[in-house]
């Protein structure tokens, strides 16, 4: 007879349906957790009072009404690209090419803004700089889905790839702009006139990116949940065979959707240069294309949820900065801290999704 097969000591189990509020609680006890952690590091590193330093990181992020409404523009900018993101997930297109979708439209923008600033009212140039934006995105989203659709390529590889297409063509136009000559640097563009600058709105700077973002997070929202459009980038993203046996044509679905995650990736380009930093660089995206990754998954496409997910992420963030300056640490030590609250909000999605049966226990019929 064969030896009798132990139970292993644990096991891995899906779970299947589990209660929203259960998946909320799970992610609360994670991000204590976490804290927790992070406290003991925080004094194992500089021997600081670790609620001190969180009240520092508070600071950093609310301190002033300022920095208030500067964190809140920032989080309408990770909003934006987790928005155009989430189309492309949904859909099972791994969209890794925000960045270069970003930076082609912050380019587009900033050609408007420059060769248009004397010749047209704001309104004028704010308007055409959000269609020339979108388009410019558009297109840069596109190529890669037709070569997807027609080819079956990597889109993985493929936006990855046009992220560095995009950069070396930012440094062109940067090189092509420079003001002044031989700064490598455009500048602030129209500094005197204001031309093309998000102007104010009940007496805040950055209202217009708040509504502008919430405007396409409620519309993508209603898009992805109710419009036949939706229907079909859900069923593709769960199987394209089957999509392609109830009639949808999978090619467009695949080129139409990038469509718009690359036109609203492009509008988050219009939105740093016209309604924030007022230039293009390199570093317009700031790598927040691909952290705008984490904030689409997390929040498993809804993008009302999306919206906690990015201020939680631009706080950390603003937190990290501070904590960096007012402690006199040095980058690695602070990011260390938003590092380990990640580490513990990703791994809560283990245990929301699968559950350990531990031996001896059976497992729920």
């Amino acid at each position: 007879m064969n030896p009798k097969v132990r139970e292993p000591f644990v096991r891995i189990t899906k779970r299947d349906g589990l209660a929203s509020w259960r998946g909320w609680l799970i992610r609360l006890i994670s991000l204590i957790l976490a804290l927790a952690v992070s406290a003991i590091v925080i004094y194992a590193m500089i021997k600081l009072n670790p609620l001190k330093v969180y009240a520092a990181m508070w600071e950093g992020a609310f301190g002033s009404e300022k920095r208030s409404w500067v964190t809140l523009r920032d989080t309408m900018m990770m909003l934006c690209i987790g928005v155009g993101l989430a189309p492309a997930f949904k859909m099972r297109f791994w969209n890794i090419g925000a960045e270069g979708q970003i930076l082609i439209g912050g380019i587009a923008t900033a050609a408007v803004l420059i060769y248009c600033g004397n010749s047209m009212p704001t309104w004028a140039l704010l308007l055409t700089s959000f269609v020339v934006s979108s388009i410019a995105g558009a297109i840069w989203g596109v190529v890669p889905a037709f070569f997807k659709a027609r080819f079956g390529t990597n889109e993985t590889l493929f936006t990855l790839m046009m992220n560095y297409v995009a950069i070396q063509l930012t440094s062109y136009c940067v090189a092509l702009w420079e003001n002044p000559f031989g700064s490598n640097t455009v500048g602030v563009i129209n500094q005197q006139t204001r031309a093309g600058w998000f102007p104010s709105l009940l007496g805040q700077q950055y209202m217009l990116n708040v509504i502008l973002v919430l405007v396409l997070a409620v519309s993508m929202y209603i898009y992805l949940r109710y419009s036949k459009q939706g229907y079909e980038i859900s069923v593709v993203g769960e199987s394209e065979r089957t999509a392609r046996y109830i009639g949808i044509s999978v090619r467009r679905v695949i080129v139409r959707t990038m469509m718009i995650s690359g036109a609203i990736c492009g509008l988050a380009g219009f939105l740093a240069v016209s309604g924030a930093s007022h230039t293009i660089s390199t570093s317009t995206a700031g790598g927040r294309g691909f952290t705008a990754i984490i904030v689409a998954w997390l929040a498993k496409f809804n993008t009302f949820v999306m919206i906690l997910i990015a201020a939680l992420l631009v706080f950390l963030e603003k937190g990290a900065m501070q904590i960096a300056s007012q402690y006199n640490l040095n980058d690695f030590a602070s990011q260390m801290i938003t590092g380990i609250i990640l580490f513990f909000i990703l791994g809560s999605e283990f245990f929301i999704n699968y559950r350990l049966v531990f031996r001896g226990k059976k497992e729920a019929k």
